[in-house]
């Protein structure tokens, strides 16, 4: 008997969790950053609504209606008794291949942040002094202790691991639905820490105009297409994560509600993220356009210009360790999934193999692809990025994009008979949503999935 969730409270803080990791807490900053601001923030709003949220309706029939692992769901008869063609299965393969990929530089970012929060902590990297701490103070730090110092990022990145595995080995109610109760509250409460200290800063108002204020000359086609990019990262479809997350849903529960209030929340996380980042950078006289090194090089030094800088930059680093936390032992739990279903293994054994493979043959190679291995590319990338662009611009999109021709040309009646149990949305609302996945989805994702290939 497949477990399910204890609540739907408990179900949607977990899918939080898994929603709420890097996408939002690192990666949507500094694109809003380099992408001047407030014309991001709209268009990931309106992409969230046209993308988002069907999207993740799509992952949750599957899953639900599958109430097995993410490989074998696309395999599962149809109610009249017709066979599902074994192609399918593919897709499944394709979800478990970018969750590896993810979780093979992801865990390493966990590594990153981890150190700061250590060297912050025994004031190695002393942040309180507001003429000590320069571009160069901050860009050294970077590059010893993280570009040129596998050792050290191995070092935290194996105890991000072992972290992730004590929770997942728990299993489903006792691990991840347990730690997330804890996990997700603590969150928030960090965030609104550090969102209420920099809203009282000096340059606040500076920072919030940039963030907030529309500039419209930058609603580009192009940018609307990286936003809607975007949104795949920050809500991990694609990856298996919501499929596995729903097929532990029991019929009662009202997928379309959950499917909203996921998109909303994500949304909103999103946004408040940026409220931690943003005034805190023009307080300091900072450009917002630094790029993905935006939380490790560039915010230190605003944090430098507030009260209790030290405390500050921990609460905001344990910030980006609980959300990356709370995200990769639900990707994790993709593979743990296959790995105990095919191969009649026991939760503890499961999580070990599969930590320890990914550690192997994802993590050691993107540690040390900023060390000995920085020569090898591939994809004219380091092992670390290759990772990261394979993943993100690939096996998501395409992943996502058979996910929604399966769900309108394959399941069709079956697809609708699950988003009604327990739903009460009008028929004609359900048909609407129904013929938007089956005609228009594909087409869209088709467009992200060409324009990310574009980039090679």
């Amino acid at each position: 008997m497949r477990q399910t969730w204890s609540n739907k409270l408990t179900y949607l803080l977990t899918v939080a969790g898994a929603t709420i990791g890097f996408g939002c807490t690192w990666r949507f900053p500094y694109l809003v950053g380099e992408n001047g601001g407030g014309a991001y923030v709209l268009l990931f709003c309106v992409a969230m609504i046209i993308l988002g949220i069907p999207m993740i309706l799509v992952e949750n029939i599957i899953g639900r209606r599958s109430s097995t692992n993410s490989l074998d769901a696309f395999l599962v008869d149809k109610k009249d008794g017709t066979k599902i063609n074994k192609f399918w299965k593919i897709v499944g393969f394709l979800g478990l291949i970018g969750s590896f990929g993810i979780l093979a530089y992801y865990m390493v970012l966990g590594g990153w942040v981890m150190t700061y929060i250590a060297n912050i902590a025994t004031l190695n990297f002393d942040l309180s002094n507001v003429d000590l701490v320069t571009k160069s103070y901050t860009q050294n730090f970077y590059q010893q202790q993280i570009q040129n110092n596998p050792l050290v990022v191995g070092f935290y990145t194996l105890i991000f691991v072992v972290i992730n595995w004590y929770i997942l080995k728990k299993g489903i109610i006792e691990g991840i639905e347990k730690f997330v109760k804890f996990l997700m509250p603590l969150l928030f409460i960090c965030l609104l820490i550090v969102v209420i200290a920099n809203l009282n800063l000096e340059g606040a108002s500076e920072g919030i105009k940039f963030y907030l204020g529309v500039d419209f000359t930058k609603l580009t086609p192009k940018l609307f297409i990286d936003v809607l990019g975007q949104v795949f990262f920050a809500l991990s479809l694609g990856f298996g994560v919501m499929i596995t997350l729903s097929s532990h849903l029991n019929k009662n529960e009202n997928l379309i509600q959950t499917a909203t209030i996921t998109g909303i929340i994500n949304t909103i996380i999103a946004v408040v993220a940026g409220f931690m980042i943003f005034p805190a950078i023009f307080t300091a006289g900072l450009e917002p356009t630094s790029g993905p090194k935006l939380v490790f090089e560039t915010l230190p030094i605003a944090f430098a210009n507030i009260p209790f800088a030290n405390i500050f930059a921990i609460i905001f680093f344990t910030i980006l360790m609980v959300a990356a936390l709370t995200t990769s032992i639900t990707l994790y739990q993709v593979i743990i999934s296959v790995v105990q279903d095919k191969f009649k293994l026991n939760t503890t054994k499961s999580t070990t193999i599969t930590l320890l493979t990914v550690f192997i043959f994802g993590n050691l190679p993107s540690i040390l692809a900023y060390g000995p291995w920085s020569e090898i590319l591939i994809l004219n990338r380091n092992i670390f990025d290759a990772f990261d662009w394979i993943s993100a611009n690939v096996f998501f999109v395409a992943t996502a994009l058979f996910c929604a021709i399966y769900v309108g040309w394959v399941l069709k009646d079956d697809a609708i008979y699950e988003i009604k149990q327990g739903s009460n949305a009008k028929p004609w609302l359900i048909k609407l949503w129904f013929y938007y996945v089956k005609y228009f989805l594909p087409i869209i994702i088709s467009v992200i999935l060409i324009a990310g290939l574009s980039t090679f």
